[in-house]
C-alpha cells in the first residue's frame, strides 16, 4: 500500500532504518569500536527508534535492496565528479570575462515522489556550483542558473540540470 505521492506508509522497514542510521551515527559520534559503545549505542538507537521514528518520516523515500548501498556510492562518485567539472566551468567562466553569462531563473521537473529524494537532488543542484535551488513546489524546482543557454524551455533545463542526478537518486529514493 502507498500513500498519495507513491511513497509506502512507515514499517518496520522504516524503524529498522532509523535504528541503523542513528546507531551509525552513534558510533562516528564516539569514535570505537569498543564492544560497550556498541552496546550503548544500540539501546540509544533503540530508545530513539521507539519514541521518535514517526516523526522522521523523511526516511519514507528509501528503497531498500542489496543494492542500495552501491547506488548510494555510485551516486556520490556522479556527485563528486560533476562538483569539480561545475567548478571548473564556474571558474573559467569567472576569469574569462568574455564568456558570457546569463543569469535566470528555470523551472526544473522531477519524478522524484519522496520528501527525501527531493531534498538531495534540491541540495544536490544547490552545491554545485552555477546553480542555486531557490524552491521547491511539488515536483517543480525553481533553480538559478549562471549561465541558461538562449531560450532554455523546462524540459531543456530539466535535461541539462537534473536528468542524471535524478536518474541516480532514483535507483535508491522513492
Amino acid at each position: 500500500m502507498q500513500d498519495d505521492a507513491g511513497v509506502p506508509p512507515l514499517g518496520m522497514a522504516h524503524h529498522a532504518f532509523v535504528f541503523f542510521v542513528c546507531l551509525l551515527l552513534w558510533m562516528l559520534l564516539v569514535g570505537t569500536l569498543d564492544p560497550r559503545e556498541w552496546l550503548a549505542g544500540a539501546v540509544v538507537a533503540a530508545l530513539v527508534t521507539l519514541l521518535f521514528a514517526p516523526r522522521f518520516s523523511i526516511f519514507t523515500g528509501f528503497r531498500f535492496g542489496w543494492l542500495a548501498p552501491l547506488h548510494i556510492l555510485r551516486y556520490l562518485a556522479a556527485f563528486f565528479v560533476d562538483l569539480v567539472v561545475a567548478n571548473y566551468q564556474l571558474a573559467k567562466r569567472i576569469l574569462t570575462p568574455s564568456l558570457p553569462i546569463r543569469p535566470e531563473i528555470v523551472e526544473v521537473h522531477t519524478r522524484l515522489r519522496s520528501p527525501l529524494g527531493r531534498m538531495l537532488l534540491a541540495n544536490s543542484i544547490t552545491l554545485t556550483p552555477g546553480t542555486l535551488t531557490v524552491d521547491v513546489q511539488d515536483d517543480r524546482l525553481l533553480v538559478h542558473w549562471v549561465y541558461a543557454p538562449p531560450g532554455v524551455d523546462s524540459e531543456r533545463a530539466t535535461a541539462l540540470i537534473a536528468a542524471a542526478t535524478e536518474k541516480r537518486l532514483s535507483r535508491f529514493l522513492w
